[in-house]
C-alpha cells in the first residue's frame, strides 16, 4: 500500500474501466487532482495497492466535518480492486490502511454510500463491519436546462 503516483493513474483508470464498463478520464484526472496530490496537512488520502508494478486495487476518502450537523468522519469515496486479486485480503489491506489514516487523523467514525443493488461491495463493506448509519440519502431528479437563448 502507498500513496498514488501520477504515473499510477493509466493503471487505476484501466481498473475502474473493468467494472465499470466506462473509461471516465477526464473524471480520473480530477480525482487525481484532489486527492492524489494532498498537500501535508490535508485531510485525504488516495491510496494503491501495488503487486509487481502492478495496480491491484485503490482506495479514495477524506475527512469531512459538520456537513449536516456531523461531527469530523471519514468519507469513503471509492475503493476497487482487480477481480484477480479479490481473494487475496488486498481489499481489507486497503481498508485498514485508510482507516489507520483515519485514525491518526483524530477521526473515529468511516462513511460511505453505494447503490443498494451492488450486493457485492455491499457484502464487503459488510464484512468489514459496516452497519447502516442513521442518515438518509435523499435524491432528486432534475430536468434538462433550456436551451441557451429561452427564458
Amino acid at each position: 500500500m502507498r500513496p498514488v503516483r501520477r504515473g499510477d493513474l493509466d493503471q487505476v483508470i484501466a481498473l475502474d474501466a473493468q467494472e465499470t464498463g466506462l473509461e471516465k478520464r477526464d473524471y480520473w484526472e480530477r480525482v487525481y487532482k484532489r486527492y492524489g496530490r494532498a498537500v501535508r496537512g490535508e485531510q485525504s488520502w488516495f491510496l494503491v495497492a501495488v503487486t509487481g508494478s502492478e495496480i491491484v486495487g485503490f482506495v479514495i476518502g477524506e475527512v469531512r466535518d459538520w456537513e449536516f450537523g456531523s461531527p469530523p468522519c471519514g468519507w469513503l469515496f471509492a475503493i476497487n480492486i482487480a477481480q484477480p486479486a479479490r481473494v487475496a485480503g488486498i481489499g481489507s489491506r486497503l481498508m485498514t490502511s485508510f482507516c489507520d489514516a483515519l485514525r491518526a487523523a483524530g477521526v473515529r467514525k468511516l462513511r460511505t454510500m453505494l447503490s443498494r443493488e451492488n450486493t457485492l461491495v455491499l457484502s464487503f463493506f459488510r464484512s468489514q463491519g459496516m452497519m447502516a448509519a442513521p442518515i438518509i440519502p435523499l435524491e432528486l431528479d432534475l430536468p434538462a436546462a433550456a436551451p441557451k437563448g429561452r427564458a
